[in-house]
């Protein structure tokens, strides 16, 4: 199973209009299932997900890693740049069709510089 795995610092103010641009699975080959979760190391950054013509996500807040709250053992996570785990933080899933691209665009309205970590998962339908 192919799988995009990075982080991303975005700049005060500034936006990232696809974190995944240049990846080779940046557009789908084959029909597949792409599975997506990504957290922020600080608060207020935005993202909008678009696989193809789906709106995969409006606009929305992107989960704080190394908080307690989103610890499950209620530990604080030393990490700023923890990965989103699997399958617990894979909140999003399209179908892609050969030629769809995907998009995770994410913009920083926080007064530092914000590490946004993802993980794409790709699972080929076989069609």
């Amino acid at each position: 199973m192919p799988v995009i795995i990075n982080t991303a610092s975005i700049a005060t103010g500034a936006t990232n209009n696809n974190l995944v641009s240049g990846s080779a699975f940046e557009f789908a080959r084959v029909q597949s299932v792409y599975s997506i979760g990504i957290h922020a190391s600080l608060p207020s950054a935005f993202c909008t997900l678009q696989g193809g013509s789906d709106i995969i996500a409006e606009e929305f807040p992107v989960p704080v890693s190394g908080t307690a709250a989103n610890n499950p053992s209620g530990a604080a996570v030393t990490t700023t740049s923890q990965f989103p785990i699997i399958p617990d933080d894979m909140y999003f899933t399209d179908v892609l069709n050969p030629g769809d691209r995907l998009v995770i665009r994410v913009r920083n309205t926080n007064a530092a510089t914000n590490v946004i970590a993802f993980v794409v998962q790709i699972a080929p339908t076989g069609r």
